[in-house]
């Protein structure tokens, strides 16, 4: 019996998923967690095989969770479950040591499958999310395409500065800087100042770099 942990913030999705996982043969739902921090805790309370993580949940975010999961339980398997088909969170959930990685517009079926394969220990990929990341390694340096002002935004946002405090250190209009931050985002395949400060913090990119 393949005992899995649900991970999920919307009520209505963990219970659909919930009773499906109900329904397999031979796969029992052992606990639910509505934030990673839960998930953590329920992993180590019921000790699953398989945990079918969220990624964007409050209090913790399944990339952290599953970072801190594998740390604390190595045998037990992450599966991520999400609607994000986005390179950085792809990236992101696998090295933190996600084993798959599904999106939720899959058939019941492929769930299913992709359970019973983290299980076995292999590592179940939608195929769209396989795309982006071989994309990405053919793809040139993200960074090469940033002029040195758009680098040095970049920094200062991973600073945490806000657009005003850009602009006053670096001289230039707030206008000036949001314009960079368009092109930053564009540059990085991301779609806001978070996700572009995890990117550069992910690539070793800060003031000291």
């Amino acid at each position: 019996m393949i005992r899995v942990l649900l991970a999920d913030d919307h009520g209505v999705i963990r219970d659909g998923l919930g009773r499906l996982i109900g329904a397999l043969d031979g796969i029992e739902l052992v606990g639910v967690a509505s934030d990673g921090a839960e998930a953590l805790e329920q992993t180590l309370k019921v000790e699953p095989d398989v945990v079918l993580m969220d990624l964007e949940m409050p209090v913790m975010d399944g990339i952290e969770a599953t970072r801190r999961i594998l740390a604390e339980r190595p045998s037990t398997a992450v599966l991520v479950l999400t609607s994000f088909s986005d390179r950085p969170r792809i990236v992101g959930a696998l090295e933190a040591g996600a084993c798959g990685y599904l999106l939720k517009d899959v058939e019941a079926e492929q769930v299913a499958e992709g359970i019973r394969a983290a299980a076995r220990g292999e590592s179940p990929l939608d195929p769209r999310a396989a795309r982006t990341i071989l994309t990405a390694r053919s793809a040139p340096d993200p960074l090469a395409a940033l002029s040195a002002r758009e680098r040095e935004v970049l920094e200062l946002l991973v600073e945490g500065l806000p657009n005003k405090l850009i602009a006053r250190r670096l001289e230039i209009s707030e206008k000036t800087v949001k314009s960079h931050l368009t092109s930053i985002f564009r540059a990085l395949d991301v779609t806001d100042r978070t996700q572009a400060a995890l990117w550069a913090e992910r690539h070793g990119l800060g003031r000291s770099s």
